[in-house]
């Protein structure tokens, strides 16, 4: 597959906004320079997720990951480094080069997710084509989506479809095409018996299911027969790209919107997202006719707190719907329902009723939880029976006790009193028992977030040689000393520094230098590299830069493909970050730091670096040492004399340090 040139590389990182992007994503609140939120990557209910638009860096306390907007995208969504790219290039409507079709020989050398991505991609293209270029298709699928009063804009948008019903018609044209039978049979496109392989989705139109970014992960298939044996709808089965429960439909094109009016309609089924869409309102999810998961609440609770569900006129269906209220409660969610007229849905309602009516009905039809439910069990019980009425106070309370936030419970505990005629004290103590139940059946561990020492800055002592530096992570000296260097080398590289030379009559004289030529000078010099392979890739990229007179700073390692450097130095771009207040800021530690002492900063480090590296050899030696057998006694000469040179040079170093050696 062609490969997009660098300098659009560098247009696509230069225009992106990574704030844009992970606010896609992740609801992102100001804090201070930095935006704060929920992390995308994990469970979690205090923010420990920070987003810096000066450095265009991100960093997740709670799983470690950090980078680019690139990196972002291939943490979140599993792109590959070019599919990352496309995908920004996209949304910011930067021109690609033309693309040819991957040859057989280039799919079979794609990974399985990305290869599953491929054909779901090609899938919808190809349902998509069969709609509106094929003559069953528009005979059939298209005019069934019309039929339901569907605009062809609407159909277009959300990309429908029509598989023929021909049995194996995007069977064979997806073999035809290199794709791998086992992969097609994995997303669940294609059905195999025996030696037969037939379209699974045959004869049904179909509504592709999307990722937040708009990848297509599965698909949505509905019979138009009327014949009951049959399964009205068919959906894709799970597979590493589709997890149908961590999925809402409709969320890719709803997101903005929910962030817009801090609200997100739920909706049962995938024509109710599309009819309220054509009716205007395009904050709207489905979570495809499943019951309702934790997962789909987190995806909400990044967007919006305010959850609105839609529901028919069902009873058994909202009977049902209770699991799904107190899923979203406990996990902290404002929850309102709206009850349509019977026999009607969103769907229904929508395309009878104008924008402004459905938006009326929706507004001045609302209830909280509490109403909406006591009025379903009202209905369905004897309201003067003392038994069904203790049995259904008792079902609400159940509900509130699952709200983390003590005021809200405290405002519903009024509400159920005064509705009721029941004293508040009685609810109190009912709810202080289910929720001590509650708390003890719970098994979730509380979110981790940084300590309090967590990204500190670097502690600088009063006197210039004795600056030191101390690390985030739990790591031996060795790769400590790397480290410090590293991180020198990448923020103050393009720095300058004086240090004395001897001019062409052998005159000392003050000299400006790079920080980058400094250290790589030094290290080349005594033949020195750096043990830890990403390390050694990275000083080699700048010390190769320096011989074409090209100084590389920070930004242009965060454009690298090779995410591993990606990650380093984003750590080293993101490593000012502490805790204050359980609200993650940016400290700047710059100032009175190394910056204001940067040459010291500098040698210390060298100086520190070629010390473990005398002692890295010194160890070696005395390992040597240890097992030589006494007849070489010219080995253990040369050895011994090595070693001892080593040691005067490593006191020598120390004395630079203002170090004692107790060893």
């Amino acid at each position: 597959m062609s490969r997009i040139p660098p300098h659009i590389i560098d247009e696509i990182m230069q225009t992106s906004r990574i704030e844009e992007v992970i606010g896609e994503f992740v609801n992102l609140k100001r804090a201070g320079s930095n935006l704060k939120g929920l992390s995308p990557f994990t469970d979690e209910k205090t923010p420990s997720f920070v987003v810096s638009p000066a450095k265009q860096i991100f960093k997740c306390f709670s799983t470690g990951k950090g980078g680019s907007v690139v990196t972002f995208l291939m943490e979140k969504e599993h792109y590959s480094y070019p599919e990352a790219l496309k995908w920004l290039a996209n949304k910011y409507n930067i021109i690609l080069p033309e693309e040819k079709e991957p040859t057989a020989e280039e799919l079979a050398s794609i990974t399985e997710r990305e290869s599953l991505h491929i054909i779901n991609e090609f899938a919808k293209n190809h349902f998509l084509t069969q709609l509106h270029e094929n003559e069953e298709g528009k005979a059939i699928g298209l005019s069934y989506f019309i039929e339901r009063g569907f605009r062809l804009d609407i159909i277009e948008k959300f990309q429908l479809g029509y598989c023929l019903d021909k049995g194996n018609d995007f069977t064979e044209t997806a073999l035809k095409k290199g794709f791998k039978l086992d992969y097609l049979e994995k997303v669940g496109l294609v059905k195999s018996k025996e030696n037969r392989h037939f379209d699974f989705f045959r004869g049904r139109v179909i509504f592709p299911i999307h990722s937040v970014t708009g990848r297509t992960l599965g698909f949505g298939g509905r019979t138009l027969l009327a014949d009951k044996k049959i399964a009205k709808y068919f959906n894709s089965p799970e597979s590493i790209i589709y997890n149908k429960s961590e999925i809402l439909y409709g969320l890719y094109f709803a997101k903005g919107d929910i962030v817009k009016y801090d609200n997100c309609y739920l909706v049962e089924g995938y024509t109710d997202v599309i009819s309220m869409h054509q009716a205007g309102i395009t904050n709207v999810v489905s979570s495809s006719g499943t019951s309702l998961t934790q997962g789909q609440i987190k995806l909400i609770r990044r967007y919006s707190q305010n959850v609105t569900i839609l529901y028919d006129g069902d009873a058994a269906g909202i009977k049902a719907s209770f699991r799904g209220i107190d899923l979203l409660l406990s996990e902290g969610l404002n929850v309102r329902v709206v009850l349509f007229p019977d026999g009607d849905d969103p769907d229904s309602y929508s395309k009878k009723v104008a924008q402004e009516e459905l938006l009326h009905y929706i507004t001045t039809n609302k209830k909280d939880f509490v109403t909406f439910k006591a009025e379903v069990l009202l209905n369905e019980n004897q309201a003067n029976d003392p038994i069904q009425r203790a049995k259904l106070i008792h079902e609400i309370v159940q509900s509130i006790s699952l709200i983390p936030d003590s005021i809200s419970r405290s405002v519903y505990t009024k509400d159920i009193s005064a509705k009721f005629d029941i004293d508040e004290s009685i609810i109190q103590q009912e709810l202080a028992k289910l929720r001590k139940n509650n708390l003890a059946k719970s098994s979730a561990a509380p979110s981790e977030v940084p300590s309090e020492n967590a990204f500190l800055p670097p502690v600088v002592t009063e006197t210039p040689t004795q600056i030191t530096t101390t690390s985030t992570k739990k790591v031996d000296k060795i790769n400590h000393t790397e480290e410090d260097l590293l991180r020198i080398l990448i923020k103050y590289g393009p720095f300058a520094v004086e240090i004395e030379q001897q001019d062409e009559h052998g005159k000392d004289v003050l000299a400006e230098v790079s920080v980058a030529e400094l250290i790589c000078h030094e290290l080349h010099r005594d033949e020195l590299t750096f043990n830890h392979p990403v390390y050694n890739r990275i000083y080699q990229q700048i010390s190769e830069g320096l011989t074409q007179q090209i100084l590389y700073k920070s930004s242009y390692f965060m454009r690298s493909e090779d995410q591993e450097i990606v990650k380093i130095v984003s750590e080293f771009e993101s490593e000012n970050y502490e805790l204050s207040h359980n609200w993650l800021t940016l400290k700047n530690i710059e100032t009175n730091y190394e910056i204001d002492k940067l040459k010291s900063a500098v040698m210390t480090s060298i100086y520190t670096f070629k010390t473990d590296k005398l002692q890295q050899r010194i160890d070696e030696i005395r390992v040597a040492l240890a097992s030589i057998s006494e007849d070489e006694i010219t080995t253990i000469e040369d050895l011994l004399i090595e070693q001892i040179t080593l040691e005067k040079v490593k006191i020598a170093f120390a004395e630079k340090l203002g170090r004692i050696i107790l060893r």
